[in-house]
């Protein structure tokens, strides 16, 4: 488990302290993937190098697996650091090394066997399928080979820990998939626990288990990915989750309808079983209104499917209490706050 207690970082500049972190207490579980989010400036990439110590906190903790890093001496820290892999956004590889040289560069600082070497080197390029690209160099790789180098060379020293920042926002969406397959791989085959920095809520949604929300250096939100997807508290947290999962009626929609009478529009999100069962199917058949779809999405978080649907009810009143009371009562959560007119 990572954990930063009371954890703050100021920088100077210009003669002006500027507060880069401010009091995060976040703890990361072991074996998971774990996503942090946040706008540009949020303080995202500096707490990922606190975890490794590239960055110091100026107050607070950072612990993994009950040692306080920032109370190891300089050997000690060294030592720990072969525990911890890490990938970037810009691949940071060696522009006259070739695949293999790169990805061998850890264990050759380390001062680990030629014979060695060569053994994890077979096993990462079949693992990263580049076997076939081992002695081109970088200017001759596409993106996606690139990162998938700098990922065989961050878990060439068999890392507990491997940190993301940004692994994927140079990368073409094609791409990106391919790579969030891989570090899906990792996780679930080696038992690794990756943490990510991203501003991408698709990326969050793709593979994590866990997300913190960051606002200007302090952390705003945090939960199961299932969880902040279905039930975002922080209007931040929410404007992301609109880029996958519409939260409010297309303005297009609202315009064109016959009926503009906006009190008749209900939004509704389905969690888990009640996103499976023909509950819309049922309040047609079974009360006296007319429903009409106007707009649906639905998309799926470790195995859970969120889906959300704006309908338009008209008819009789007391109907139509009775047809949301059922909604309700089938799992199904009914609110009108998902419009703005």
């Amino acid at each position: 488990m990572i954990q930063f207690k009371n954890i703050s970082k100021h920088f100077e500049l210009k003669g002006q302290t500027v507060r880069a972190l401010d009091q995060i207490n976040l703890e990361i579980p072991a074996s998971c993937i774990f996503g942090i989010i946040g706008y540009s400036g949020a303080g995202k990439s500096t707490l990922i190098r606190l975890i490794n110590l590239l960055e110091r906190p100026s107050e607070g903790q950072i612990i993994i697996n009950d040692k306080d890093f920032t109370a190891l001496n300089a050997a000690e820290l060294r030592q720990e650091r072969t525990n911890i892999g890490m990938i970037f956004q810009h691949f940071n590889l060696l522009q006259t090394k070739t695949v293999a040289e790169n990805i061998e560069m850890p264990l050759k600082l380390l001062g680990v066997s030629k014979a060695e070497r060569s053994k994890r080197l077979d096993e990462l390029l079949e693992f990263i399928d580049l076997k076939h690209k081992k002695d081109a160099f970088p200017d001759e790789l596409s993106g996606g080979q690139k990162q998938r180098v700098g990922i065989a060379r961050a878990l060439a020293n068999h890392p507990k820990i491997l940190l993301c920042d940004e692994a994927t926002s140079a990368l073409d969406p094609q791409t990106t998939k391919s790579v969030l397959t891989l570090l899906k791989k990792i996780n679930e085959e080696q038992g690794i626990t990756i943490v990510m920095v991203t501003h991408e809520m698709d990326v969050i949604e793709s593979v994590c288990d866990y997300v913190t929300v960051m606002e200007q250096g302090k952390v705003i939100e945090t939960g199961s990915t299932l969880d902040i997807f279905s039930q975002p508290q922080h209007s931040t947290t929410k404007t992301f989750i609109q880029t996958v999962l519409q939260q409010q009626l297309p303005v297009n929609i609202l315009n064109n309808l016959e009926n503009q009478n906006h009190n008749s529009i209900y939004c509704l999100k389905f969690l888990g079983s009640s996103a499976q069962e023909t509950v819309i199917q049922a309040v047609i058949k079974t009360f006296d209104i007319s429903l009409n779809i106007l707009f649906a999405n639905m998309t799926e978080i470790n195995g859970s499917v969120i889906g959300q649907m704006f309908i338009q009810l008209l008819g009789d009143a007391e109907a139509i209490q009775q047809a949301v009371a059922f909604l309700e009562n089938s799992g199904v959560e009914v609110s009108q706050s998902g419009v703005q007119a």
